[in-house]
């Protein structure tokens, strides 16, 4: 929860929902999409059925691309993701979900997802909710209604940033789920595409798996990483960073770990990026990667992953402590500082 009591608001408390929660199956991201397009019509209350359309056909047009569940689960003939598979297709020809499709989505979404929505994950206590409801669920029956809470509205608010954000997280999630590429994911991780654009699967095939723009930007408030100023949109403009700058490994001398990895990427607006060129970063700089690593340690795989795997020297066991993360991060600043550059990796203890 350090993440949400850096920056107690509405929209922290839907980034620790859809970034931060347990993920077996993908339908919070379908709920999210659909509660931030009725907030953003200026919807205050709508039926259970006006909600399970748009989040019906959010799901059939992803499972046209990756499984929305992990292969570990077997689904019986009347799951809902079993009818949503074989409703696709009608239901993406004709634009809205067949009347099958839409009777599932209504009998399962308000004891099922909208009950869990809220829920942050058991890290071996009793589960907590996240600070702020989105939604409540009114009536019973045919008669339950959804009424959105002024909180939601704040959050639709900024829709834009939060909107790339959830694709992000989606897309992360289901190519988990994937039997090729979800079995290097999390063995392995995710890495930096050469045009530094994406995160990628790196084992098999360089698989895309989302934006890195989009999956970092979240764990660092939607902010700049070194202005912090709100970034209202994540096109071109706004940039992936390297902490440590990444020129460091051309020189030639460079004996540190990579530096084109997670851990040390972050978002920023491009007046920042370029003002602060190949520098070193300040002592607040490292804290502020640290405690922005840290939430991505709250994340399921595989960015958490991805920080276990490359935060650590050559011998030395996985990073799983935040401890073991500060030691690295303390080595790293180490090899930065005057006469150390060309040290051999593993400095301190």
């Amino acid at each position: 929860m350090e993440f949400y009591r850096s920056e107690p608001t509405a929209q922290s408390s839907w980034r620790l929902a859809v970034l931060m929660g347990a993920n077996s199956r993908t339908y919070k991201f379908a709920l999210g999409e659909a509660l931030l397009q009725a907030a953003g019509e200026g919807r205050d209350d709508l039926t259970v059925a006006e909600l399970a359309a748009p989040y019906a056909m959010a799901l059939v047009r992803r499972a046209q691309r990756y499984p929305q569940v992990s292969a570990k689960q077997e689904l019986a003939a009347s799951d809902f993701l079993s009818i949503a598979v074989e409703e696709a297709e009608a239901s993406l020809a004709a634009g809205q979900p067949t009347q099958r499709l839409l009777e599932a989505a209504v009998t399962s979404m308000p004891a099922m997802v909208m009950q869990k929505f809220h829920n942050l994950r058991d890290n071996g206590s009793a589960s907590s909710t996240v600070g702020h409801t989105f939604y409540e669920v009114r009536g019973r029956g045919k008669d339950r209604r959804v009424h959105l809470t002024p909180e939601l509205r704040q959050v639709a608010a900024g829709a834009a940033v939060l909107s790339d954000e959830l694709d992000a997280r989606w897309s992360i999630v289901e190519t988990s789920f994937d039997a090729g590429i979800g079995t290097s994911l999390l063995r392995s991780g995710v890495v930096l595409s050469a045009d530094g654009e994406a995160l990628q699967a790196p084992i098999i095939r360089r698989a895309h798996v989302a934006s890195a723009r989009h999956a970092l930007v979240g764990f660092q408030h939607g902010r700049c990483f070194y202005c912090h100023q709100t970034l209202t949109t994540l096109k071109r403009d706004v940039h992936v960073d390297h902490v440590f700058p990444y020129s460091w490994m051309r020189t030639g001398s460079w004996r540190g770990p990579d530096l084109n990895a997670v851990w040390n990427l972050v978002v920023a607006c491009a007046g920042c990026n370029l003002a602060k060129s190949n520098r070193r970063p300040t002592e607040t700089e490292v804290q502020a990667l640290d405690a922005r690593n840290e939430a991505i340690m709250a994340s399921p795989h595989p960015l958490k992953r991805s920080l276990q795997l490359t935060m650590r020297a050559p011998g030395r066991a996985e990073a799983k402590t935040a401890e073991q993360r500060r030691s690295f991060l303390r080595d790293v600043v180490h090899l930065t500082t005057e006469g150390h550059a060309g040290t051999a990796w593993a400095v301190t203890s």
